[in-house]
């Protein structure tokens, strides 16, 4: 440790203190999530329906996509509703009208305002109380059981191809028979109702939901709860504390800083010589430009489902390729080819780790991972596509077709195969770090923690084999964010931070000291609101008050660090000035340049907008997620994966020139079109949204009614602008990967 000894045990503290937090509330998930009821009955047996029957309803829709129709919970996709909030409030309006009828003999609507608020009263009552006995069983009075039963019939009908709702499939981006059998659509109804059960029913020993009352729903007293908005301030006051804090520590540091290493005249990289398993990378960077082409294409394609329903101008592709599947395939080769520009700049490191030699069989191993990654892309892909046509039997769906949940859509098999496809990374990198790491001169702290994150990078995503098809839904929620926030957001931060530190080391651009104290520091307080700050995810996903607080707290940290990135952004703009031969590896810095200021405004700002619980309370689950899902995956994410496989890139082919128009257009359009996405349609959409769920409730910021008004149609036809703009940039990026892996070595010269 050295020198660094302080830094370290700092770091290893942070690691200890926050995973122990991390496990503690963990378990705690397990013990208080919401029950699944034995048997769920009515004293007139208008309903009966079993455990196995609600589960097998949540297999039901995971094999329509899942959190890519609509949402459960808050989580998942825009254009249909959140089928919680929505059953549950279709449940509470039926059993008003019932009970006014029986009281007074007119409707609920009709009835005065002393007349509602009684019955609204007794609503609450019957509601918020736990009615779930010792033994396990749910017992409903024969008016709530009538209530259910009119939901289940409306579900019935729209996940059908009933007529009288085929407008209504139409604003909800559904295909027409989405569930095709009768018996199906019951088991999904089951699965429905009891995700509305839990956030309706109070727990045995408080005065709050199962979803610590999310969502709000004012005919139940479903608001935010005192903790809620305590937690709320208290983050917004660790987050200006940190913010201070981070500026007074960074000014001391800055005091100690070394200067500048003087750059020579000539790139050192170059020095080196290709190793074989650099030169076979190539293939790598083609699935990159491929895939990011499809993702913009498909995405496009998806956003224009939300102003048509099922048809392309006029086309209907819903039958073949719905909404659900296509936001699939969207999502899913966002992360494929992130990935796989992640994994392409770690083997492209490894040699040059390792003295410029590789290890033997190096090459070998760098081919059978991409067979290996190609065959996950092309079977996941196979897989969603049968799953959601109703092509694949119900029992094989979870291994090889759709798992349901966000970000973790594909089938166990393909998850676990990629799974596989890490390790075998993981080896191939360890193979050139071990070796280094054993050199007895020469200071190792920035290798060793390179070493460290690339380690993290091939064991974390085995979190996400740790739930079941059948698992609690708070309890699948706990391991998905282990990948979605831990994996992606705390690990492959701190492995392109170091990584980038590496990079720039080697080409002579900062000190040692600098790159490893940089490293050291940035990945303690990345993990110290990373790691527990996971739990701002779950605040309303079936966990009890104790998460709320840890979550708001240390995703208030998190925060911290992301919002002083301006300058690293300017830091990196203006590095390529600092040598003449720097100005070829312009385009990779400009992209790290974007991550930095795609850091602060995507991940802290945008990031921060939804981290408080009173402010997620009321848009979970709206199109400002959204906001932050597209700032946050692709402008830090993306471009980080496109700067490596540009780097990668220019040091595979140093004789041919990037074509500057292109590059221009490309890099520019990427971030003039994410930037008119947002701001244009996403965001405007998500405000106008948290505006009618704070009046009326989320149901009604979801709904038909809401979501199908003229001007929010506009909202939604002005974000092709962007759109193009966008596709126009991620088209140029790729067509230069494409144009330098394949131009002849006759056609290449200096640049």
């Amino acid at each position: 440790m050295g020198a660094y000894k302080k830094l370290w045990f700092i770091l290893i503290a942070v690691l200890i203190v926050t995973f122990t937090i991390l496990g503690y509330y963990g378990s705690e998930i397990y013990r208080f999530a919401p029950p699944v009821p034995e048997r769920v009955s009515s004293a007139d047996s208008q309903v009966s329906f079993s455990r196995e029957d609600i589960l097998q309803g949540q297999s039901y829709w995971q094999s329509v996509g899942g959190m890519q129709l609509g949402s459960v919970w808050g989580h998942g996709a825009y254009q249909a509703p959140d089928w919680t909030a929505d059953w549950l409030h279709r449940e509470l309006v039926a059993w008003l009208d019932m009970a006014a009828k029986d009281a007074f003999q007119k409707p609920y609507s009709e009835l005065d305002a002393v007349h509602q608020a009684g019955l609204r009263e007794l609503l609450k009552q019957e509601y918020r109380s736990n009615r779930l006995d010792a033994q396990g069983v749910l017992q409903l009075t024969p008016r709530r059981a009538a209530a259910v039963q009119q939901a289940a019939a409306y579900y019935d009908a729209l996940f059908s191809d009933a007529a009288a709702l085929k407008q209504t499939r139409i604003a909800f981006a559904m295909k027409d028979n989405t569930l095709p059998a009768a018996e199906s659509r019951q088991k999904l109804a089951n699965f429905f109702f009891w995700t509305a059960w839990a956030v309706a029913t109070e727990r045995p020993d408080g005065k709050v939901t199962y979803t610590n009352n999310w969502p709000h729903e004012p005919l139940i007293g479903n608001q935010p709860s005192s903790e809620n908005i305590l937690w709320s301030m208290g983050s917004v006051i660790l987050l200006l504390a940190g913010v201070g804090f981070l500026i007074l520590g960074a000014s001391m540091l800055r005091k100690e800083e070394a200067d500048l290493p003087v750059t020579g005249m000539l790139d050192p990289i170059t020095t080196l010589v290709l190793t074989p398993s650099q030169r076979a990378l190539g293939k790598y960077l083609f699935i990159v430009a491929a895939l990011l082409v499809f993702q913009v294409m498909i995405g496009g394609f998806t956003a224009h489902y939300t102003v048509e329903g099922q048809e392309f101008y006029g086309v209907d592709v819903s039958q073949w390729f719905p909404y659900a599947l296509t936001r699939t395939w969207h999502i899913q080769s966002a992360l494929f080819w992130i990935a796989t520009g992640f994994l392409a700049a770690g083997l492209f490191l490894a040699p040059i780790i390792n003295g410029g030699r590789d290890p033997a069989y190096q090459k070998l191993g760098v081919n059978l991972l991409f067979v290996a990654l190609l065959i996950v892309v092309v079977g996941s892909f196979l897989g969603q596509y049968t799953a959601i046509a109703n092509l694949l039997p119900i029992r094989f769906n979870f291994w090889f077709g759709h798992q349901g949940y966000e970000y973790i859509d594909l089938g166990r098999f393909w998850q676990a195969a990629l799974f596989i496809g890490l390790l075998l990374w993981l080896g191939l990198m360890l193979r050139c770090m071990i070796p280094a790491l054993k050199v007895p001169a020469g200071d190792k702290n920035l290798l060793a923690l390179l070493t460290a994150s690339v380690i993290a990078i091939g064991l974390f995503y085995g979190s996400g084999l740790f739930y079941g098809e059948h698992s609690n839904l708070s309890v699948m929620e706990y391991w998905r964010w282990w990948v979605v926030h831990l994996w992606v957001e705390g690990i492959f931060e701190v492995f392109a931070t170091v990584a980038l530190a590496y990079v720039f080391l080697s080409l002579g651009l900062v000190s040692r000291t600098t790159a490893t104290v940089t490293s050291l520091a940035s990945a303690s307080l990345f993990m110290i609101g990373g790691v527990p700050g996971t739990f701002h995810h779950l605040y309303f996903s079936g966990t009890t008050t104790p998460i709320m607080a840890v979550g708001a707290s240390f995703s208030a940290l998190e925060v911290v660090p992301l919002l002083v990135l301006s300058y690293e952004a300017w830091h990196h703009w203006h590095i390529h000035t600092r040598a003449a031969w720097l100005n070829n590896l312009r385009w990779p810095l400009c992209c790290f340049a974007a991550v930095a200021f795609w850091n602060m405004l995507g991940a802290g700002v945008f990031g921060f907008l939804i981290n408080p619980p009173i402010s997620l309370y009321y848009i979970q689950g709206l199109n400002t997620t959204a906001v932050h899902a597209h700032a946050a995956l692709f402008g830090v994410y993306g471009f980080l994966a496109l700067g490596f496989t540009l780097l990668v890139l220019r040091y595979l082919y140093p004789q041919v020139a990037f074509n500057e128009r292109l590059m221009k257009t490309g890099f520019w359009a990427l971030n003039i079109g994410l930037l008119l996405m947002i701001f244009t349609s996403l965001l405007p959409i998500g405000f106008l949204q948290f505006q009618a769920s704070v009046s009326e409730g989320l149901w009604y910021a979801r709904s038909e009614a809401f979501m199908q008004q003229p001007h929010m149609q506009t909202l939604r036809w002005v974000r092709t602008f962007g759109d193009v703009v966008f596709i126009i940039g991620a088209v140029s990026i790729a067509s230069q990967i494409l144009l330098t892996l394949f131009r002849r070595p006759a056609l290449q010269r200096k640049t």
